[in-house]
């Protein structure tokens, strides 16, 4: 599941909204909305995010927080190392031999970290 597809589910069950009924409403088919909240198609188009946003009623914060998970949802991620350091290129690697492996905590732990840096810190604070 990606983090659209998981919000978008939790709106779905919140407001008591079938695929069915979402699909039928964005005029899309249910087993392109079930693969998308299952992480099985990649990132939504801002068009779809943006007609999600409308059926729900979301606006400002909450929109732009759809485009945000929107743009994190692509479920087959490709990193370029060319030109980083040789333990850039590790840890790339290490993630994708591991990260399917990962408890929810250490999970947790990295994406807080990740979360956490910006460009002007050169190193991130866990």
């Amino acid at each position: 599941m990606t983090p659209f597809g998981r919000k978008l589910r939790a709106l779905r069950q919140e407001r008591g909204v079938t695929l069915g009924e979402l699909a039928r409403a964005l005029q899309v088919s249910s087993a392109y909305l079930s693969a998308l909240e299952h992480g099985h198609r990649g990132r939504p188009s801002a068009g779809l995010v943006h007609q999600v946003n409308e059926f729900f009623g979301l606006i400002w914060d909450e929109g732009d927080e759809m485009g945000r998970l929107a743009g994190l949802s692509h479920p087959k991620v490709v990193l370029d190392t060319a030109g980083l350091s040789p333990e850039a290129t590790e840890l790339a690697n290490l993630l994708g031999e591991r990260i399917g492996k990962l408890s929810p905590e250490v999970l947790e732990r990295l994406l807080a970290i990740v979360r956490a840096w910006s460009p002007e810190v050169e190193s991130p604070e866990a």
